[in-house]
């Protein structure tokens, strides 16, 4: 226990500084998850040993902090964005990233290697977005309610839960009907529920009427109701040989069916249990996992998974959005930067690979390098999609042809470029900063800091 409690103070150690070491890099362009996954890999068992994962305490704090990952994931998620034209685009080009992917390691000779349920592994980890990471991003950027945040959603959503439920049916030891037993009696249990509460309303239960009046009360009733929730099915996800993750999902979607609206108090309560403690753990565990040494051992495979991530999730997403007539107007930046960001991909890749190690039919050193790969594309795809914002506002490539052509000398036409680039960056911090306010948002410590340092600059 005490070697476990000695994990623990390092992995909040590093969860209490990672925010903070964001906020060093300029334009904040790397997310602090980043930072969280690879100091866990330089912390954990395979280098410097000072975070060790063997004990199952650890893994249960890890294992919960992945649960509110996705509970604030699912909550987020609005019906209507799934069950419209867009949700019906978006599961489309899931299944046509899947065929792509089974075809992909069906017929590549540099996936031999990846037969059977390996393979049917593999081809899944291709069809992944990490929206449960995403998300916090997309919210810290300001992205949610315009266009790209919208595609990101829809998209990431179904790139999520789509997954989470082809690993029940393709990795499972089961028969297929028996399968689709289970999950269609999760999925009642998950409705029940969701609609618990407005029978409770009806009924006028002491119970429901105690919830009411003790909402702001110290004892946490309506929170603890909500924790309960999310054990519960995720228990009863992992009892019934479902992963773990899609009852971290439903218990989302049913919070957000009994709140529509969102309730502010019980919002903060649970990102405050989330972002504060759990969910840091989860990445730096996550990253402890990871073996760099073995990871980078194999470049070729590691470059190859990300490519045929962009190739086939990213090509299906960018076509996807070019034809549904709600994103086809889409500028071409907003275009890259959605489809940069559903290439983003890690906490499946990490319950995946654990699924199939699980099972026999993956090496550990083999999952090193997909998680490896994972963590890679959280690290470029926000500074990918930073550069693209900053380049459209300063317009590079008009400046090039301003000089070739001799419109200007490049120092005039550099200024003129800066100085329009700077002008957007302000209009920019100024829209989010009032969007934050609007929403009753402080600044954090992090970004407080970052704030003097620019101030100083």
């Amino acid at each position: 226990m005490a070697s476990q409690l000695i994990s623990l103070t390092i992995v909040m150690l590093v969860a209490a500084l990672a925010p903070f070491v964001a906020s060093i890099v300029p334009g904040r362009v790397v997310p602090e998850v980043v930072f969280l996954v690879f100091a866990g890999a330089i912390l954990g068992p395979h280098c410097l040993n000072l975070v060790r994962t063997q004990g199952q305490a650890l893994d249960l704090v890890s294992e919960l902090g992945m649960a509110f990952l996705f509970l604030l994931a699912g909550y987020e998620v609005r019906p209507a964005d799934l069950l419209g034209r867009m949700g019906a685009h978006a599961s489309l080009c899931w299944f046509i990233s899947l065929g792509a992917a089974i075809v992909a390691v069906k017929f590549l000779p540099a996936l031999v290697g990846f037969d059977g349920i390996a393979g049917v592994a593999f081809a899944i980890m291709l069809t992944t977005t990490a929206y449960g990471t995403l998300a916090p991003i997309i919210r810290a950027r300001e992205l949610d309610g315009t266009p790209v945040g919208n595609a990101v959603t829809a998209y990431g959503v179904t790139g999520e839960v789509l997954p989470v439920l082809a690993m029940a049916f393709l990795l499972s030891t089961r028969s297929k009907a028996t399968t689709t037993i289970v999950i269609a009696v999760f999925l009642a249990v998950c409705v029940v529920c969701a609609l618990l509460p407005r029978f409770m309303e009806r009924m006028g239960s002491r119970l429901r009427s105690f919830l009411a009046e003790n909402l702001a009360s110290r004892s946490e009733p309506v929170l603890r109701f909500v924790v309960f929730l999310l054990v519960f099915l995720i228990t009863f996800a992992t009892l019934s040989d479902l992963d773990s993750v899609l009852g971290a999902f439903a218990a989302g979607f049913v919070l957000r069916s009994i709140f529509p609206k969102g309730l502010s108090p019980l919002d903060e309560k649970i990102e405050g249990i989330g972002n504060g403690f759990l969910i840091p753990v989860f990445f730096v565990v996550s990253g402890a996992k990871i073996d760099l040494a073995v990871a980078f051992s194999d470049p070729s495979l590691l470059v190859l998974f990300i490519a045929l991530l962009v190739a086939i999730r990213g090509v299906a997403v960018w076509v996807s959005l070019r034809i549904n007539p709600e994103t086809r107007r889409m500028s071409w930046e907003e275009r890259f930067s959605a489809t940069t960001y559903c290439v983003m991909a890690l906490p499946l890749i990490v319950a995946i690979t654990a699924r199939a190690q699980e099972m026999g039919f993956m090496e550990s050193s083999v999952a090193s390098v997909l998680v490896t790969a994972g963590a890679i594309t959280v690290l470029f795809v926000p500074v990918i999609t930073s550069i693209v914002r900053v380049s459209t506002a300063a317009h590079p490539v008009g400046a090039v042809i301003e000089i070739a052509h001799g419109e200007a000398s490049a120092p005039q036409v550099w200024r003129e470029h800066r100085e329009a680039y700077l002008a957007e960056e302000r209009k920019f911090s100024a829209a989010k900063e009032r969007k934050s306010v609007r929403r009753g948002r402080k600044l954090s410590s992090a970004e407080f800091f970052a704030r003097i340092r620019d101030d100083k600059e």
